[in-house]
C-alpha cells in the first residue's frame, strides 16, 4: 500500500513550497512519487469550494456553516480520488504527498463552532470523509506552525506581489485567529507532527524548515533517504 503524507497549515505557511521540495527530494532518492495540491482549482469538483472562497455563498467564513463548507472541500477530494490518484494509492510502493487535505476542514472549519463542540466535529469528520466517503487516512500529517500575525503578514506580501486576490478566509483576521486555535486542538486530538516555522528571530529559513520536514517523515513512515 502507499504512504499519503498530508502537509498543511494557515495560509502563507509555505505548505505548496514545502510540498514541493518534499516530492523533488523524494525523486531524487528514485522513489516513485505523486503530488497532490487542494482544493484542486483547475477541476470540475472545485466549483462549488470556489464559489465558497470567492464569496458567493457569503462574504464571511460563518456564512457556510462548518459542515457544508466541509462537504464542499470534501466532494473535492472525493472525486479526484475516484477519477485521478486512487490508482496510485492502490499500487504499491508510491508515495503521495499531499498539500492540505481532510487536515484543512479539521483546522479551519472546526473554527467557526464553539469549543464544546470540537471533539464532536472531529469525530464526524473522520467518520465523513474517511470511513462514508471512503477516502484514504494520511499515514501522516505534518502541521506547518506560523503564528496568524505572520501568517496574515506573508498571505498580505504574497497578495501585493502576485496579486493574487485574498480569498474570504484571508480578509478575516478573526477567523485566522480562531483557526490557528483550533489547529492546535487538532494536533493534539489528531496526532499531528507540528513543525515549528518560526523562532524569535521571525520566520525560519525554509530549507530549515524542509530539514526538519525530512528528520520527521524518516522517523514516521517506512521511508528511508
Amino acid at each position: 500500500m502507499s504512504t499519503l503524507i498530508a502537509i498543511d497549515g494557515l495560509d502563507g505557511s509555505g505548505k505548496n513550497t514545502q510540498s514541493t521540495m518534499l516530492v523533488n527530494r523524494l525523486k531524487i532518492e528514485g522513489f516513485s512519487v505523486r503530488n497532490l495540491s487542494f482544493p484542486m482549482y483547475d477541476s470540475d469538483s472545485c466549483a462549488p469550494v470556489k464559489m465558497y472562497l470567492e464569496g458567493k455563498l457569503g462574504t464571511r467564513p460563518s456564512d457556510t456553516n462548518a459542515y457544508a463548507a466541509s462537504t464542499l472541500f470534501a466532494c473535492d477530494r472525493y472525486c479526484s480520488y475516484k477519477a485521478d490518484w486512487k490508482k496510485d494509492y492502490d499500487s504499491l510502493n508510491k508515495i503521495i504527498v499531499a498539500n492540505r487535505y481532510t487536515s484543512a476542514n479539521a483546522v479551519h472549519q472546526l473554527s467557526k463552532l464553539p469549543r464544546d463542540m470540537w471533539d464532536d466535529f472531529l469525530d464526524w469528520l473522520w467518520d465523513f470523509e474517511f470511513i462514508k466517503l471512503g477516502l484514504p487516512a494520511p499515514d501522516l500529517v505534518l502541521y506547518l506552525e506560523l503564528l496568524p500575525e505572520q501568517s496574515m503578514e506573508l498571505v498580505s506580501l504574497r497578495s501585493s506581489q502576485t496579486g493574487q486576490k485574498k480569498d474570504i478566509h484571508e480578509l478575516d483576521e478573526g477567523f485566522m485567529r480562531r483557526s490557528y486555535e483550533a489547529a492546535q486542538f487538532a494536533c493534539e486530538k489528531l496526532g499531528w507532527t507540528k513543525i515549528k516555522c518560526y523562532d524569535k528571530n521571525g520566520v525560519r529559513e525554509r530549507t530549515d524548515i524542509f530539514g526538519e520536514i525530512l528528520d520527521t517523515v524518516c522517523q514516521k513512515t517506512d521511508i528511508v533517504l
